[in-house]
């Protein structure tokens, strides 16, 4: 982050640049990352521009998880605020985004009937719940696979069927990665699915499909949509990968809503904004987004949909903080 100030008009592109390089010489500059991808090269391949940097953001979960692997690793060079973790980014962005743009991606590249059909969704985080509960709207009968006791746990009690993807891969009819790792979906579990399954990931990368593995154990592939590529295996059963395997809501649809990612991008600004004021005390940690900027971004939200809310009374906040007052 650093911007030339003094930068005239029609100048050529060399002063221009030579200008831009003098202020990034000469102000600290935050790194704003999705999936950790810019802070992993300054890590590895750009070691000489770290000392300029005084902090940054992470959007994403896959992002947040590979900073602290680097913290705990001793290896994090500057403190970085975890967006993804604000209350107001993945209860909205992740859950709500996630979901409705995954769902419009599906439908985009394949015109299918949701109602009625089996939609299998890895991963019961914050994206993997919005993917549910959207399919489950939509009339799909809907069913989660976990590695986690307790998001496994919660998909029971929202009301979904929670099973083994070994076993979830023999029934369903539409399948999307939502986990953020690799290698959900394997050549095995192809092997298994029914004819003419549809498969899409809505994670962070197309490494949760097994590309490979799937092209190891078909006989031909053929384009049949602009989304949309048949592979007809050995067993003669035909796969369908929806966006090669890329973020479908991306792919094939438009992405999250503005009037979703505006509190996204609001964290963003107001860490940036907060690491520029406090960076210089900060650890080479990675830090949640203040609760103030969580909130405030909250009630401005509520204002820009003309709701309004209640506020304590005096006695009210009284009551609540003392230990004396009540049973």
């Amino acid at each position: 982050m650093g911007v030339p100030t003094f930068a005239k008009k029609g100048e050529d592109d060399k002063t221009y640049y030579s200008h831009v390089n003098a202020v990034l010489d000469h102000q600290p500059n935050i790194t704003m990352d999705d999936g950790a991808d810019v802070i992993s090269m300054l890590h590895k391949d750009r070691k000489n521009q770290i000392k300029s940097v005084l902090g940054g953001t992470e959007e994403t979960t896959t992002g947040v998880i590979r900073l602290r692997s680097m913290e705990n690793e001793g290896v994090l060079a500057y403190p970085v605020i975890a967006v993804n973790d604000a209350n107001t980014k993945h209860l909205f962005d992740n859950r709500y985004g996630t979901g409705q743009s995954t769902i419009d991606g599906i439908i985009r590249a394949t015109n299918m009937l949701l109602a009625g059909a089996k939609f299998v969704v890895c991963g019961y985080g914050w994206c993997g719940k919005g993917v549910a509960m959207r399919a489950k709207g939509m009339g799909s009968s809907v069913i989660v696979t976990e590695v986690s006791p307790l998001h496994a746990l919660e998909a029971v009690m929202d009301g979904f069927m929670v099973m083994p993807l070994a076993e979830a891969v023999k029934v369903g009819d539409i399948f999307v990665t939502v986990t953020g790792n690799t290698s959900i979906i394997t050549k095995e579990h192809f092997s298994q699915m029914k004819d003419g399954a549809i498969v899409a990931n809505s994670g962070h990368f197309n490494v949760e499909i097994d590309l490979k593995g799937l092209e190891s154990i078909m006989k031909n592939k053929r384009k049949v949509r602009e989304f949309v590529d048949e592979y007809t295996l050995s067993n003669n059963k035909k796969i369908h990968i929806l966006g090669e395997g890329r973020l479908i809501n991306l792919a094939a649809a438009e992405g999250h809503p503005s009037m979703v990612m505006d509190m996204s991008f609001a964290n963003q600004a107001l860490s940036v904004e907060y690491i520029v004021q406090n960076g210089k005390n900060l650890e080479k940690k990675v830090y949640p987004v203040p609760k103030e900027i969580d909130s405030e971004i909250a009630l401005l939200k509520l204002m820009s949909m003309g709701v309004a809310i209640d506020v304590l009374t005096p006695a009210q906040k009284k009551y609540l903080l003392s230990w004396q007052e009540g049973t």
